[in-house]
């Protein structure tokens, strides 16, 4: 695992030790990508379920200024903090051990909102339609923003979720990703 493109490419990322998480293949990071960027001007960036944080950190080497990074898992938040510290990434980057409904409530109450909200949880555990909700009701994206899901490719998530729609979707094999953004139509009804 390493980061694609950016300041930091070619950097090599530590994986999270087991099988309990699986991180996002460089391909389908870089397909990723170059759908949502390729690179950035600032801005900031939720990495709900973070693993090893190589989608946050990619996020950073395309230009992002900040990352918030978040898992449940005590393994993957002490791998997050040394891919960050091994890339020079301590000044933007928060990491915090949560789960991801209750990170949202704590984001919420900082009245947080993000260009960015990468949303990979486990498959098994299918919570994307839940957090999605969450997320449009708490308004924790930008205007401009998007959200961007990594599931099992036969997972088919709802072409609306309140003001949220579909605007992308795209299968590499067994994974599917999943873009949402703001319906300019709806914004004012809000």
């Amino acid at each position: 695992m390493r980061v694609v493109s950016g300041d930091l490419k070619g950097r090599i990322l530590k994986a999270v030790p087991g099988t309990s998480t699986r991180p996002t293949t460089d391909k389908v990071k870089e397909s990723l990508f170059n759908m949502i960027g390729p690179y950035f001007t600032g801005g900031i960036a939720l990495d709900l379920f973070a693993g090893s944080g190589g989608l946050g950190i990619e996020a950073l080497s395309r230009g992002l200024e900040k990352v918030i990074f978040v898992d449940r898992e005590g393994k993957a938040i002490h791998i997050v903090n040394e891919n960050l510290k091994s890339c020079g990434l301590e000044n933007s980057a928060e990491v915090y051990r949560n789960d991801a409904v209750r990170a949202l409530k704590a984001i919420q109450k900082r009245n947080l909102t993000f260009n960015y909200i990468f949303l990979d949880p486990p498959y098994k555990k299918q919570q994307l339609v839940k957090l999605l909700e969450m997320i449009e009701k708490e308004k924790l994206i930008h205007e401009e923003g998007l959200i961007v899901c990594e599931h099992a490719s036969d997972i088919q998530l709802p072409e609306r979720i309140g003001v949220l729609k579909q605007s992308r979707n795209e299968k590499y094999g067994i994974i599917g990703i999943t873009l949402y953004k703001l319906d300019a139509q709806d914004e004012g009804e809000v």
